[in-house]
């Protein structure tokens, strides 16, 4: 079976688990996240509630993992060239987008966190607050809490505001 593209992918992985799942997923992914799973989710019929909750709480879960693992894994990993030009790359273009985050710390993660445009986002957020060095104790709470003003924003632009 040949996946050309995102929406493939999700098609073809809503015939393999179940519609929820496949919703949690895309909220799991970097590239996607609840930009594409809530409308993903009301498209195939879910209730625009059960939508923001199933994104919100997939979008959630790789937070704690980046926050923990991602500077040791960046160090060990950038011993190999290919590695250490990516993540050049990556951090490069982390700090260029999130100046707020520079500026006002867990706030600046909540307000980089919650603006729902690509290259926003908890996996963005959390290599930010990475590379900002702030504390998982402030980090956590703030992606989480732009996460779930993301989620709103997005459920309300997916249903024209008066279904949630």
């Amino acid at each position: 079976m040949e996946v050309k593209n995102l929406e493939e992918l999700f098609i073809t992985l809503k015939e393999l688990v179940s519609k929820e799942f496949a919703v949690f997923i895309a909220a799991m992914l970097p590239v996607t996240e609840l930009r594409a799973s809530i409308p993903l989710a009301i498209s195939w019929g879910l209730s625009p509630t059960k939508a923001f909750v199933l994104s919100v709480i997939g979008n959630a879960v790789p937070v704690i993992p980046l926050l923990f693992l991602l500077d040791p894994v960046t160090k060990y990993l950038r011993r190999i060239e290919l590695f250490d030009r990516f993540f050049s790359w990556l951090y490069a273009r982390t700090r260029r987008k999130s100046d707020k985050v520079d500026k006002y710390g867990a706030i600046g993660l909540i307000l980089f966190t919650a603006i729902p445009l690509p290259t926003t986002g908890a996996w963005t957020a959390s290599v930010a607050a990475t590379i900002f060095k702030i504390r998982f104790r402030s980090a956590f709470p703030a992606i989480i809490t732009g996460v779930l003003i993301a989620g709103v924003v997005i459920t309300l632009l997916s249903t024209g505001v008066s279904h949630f």
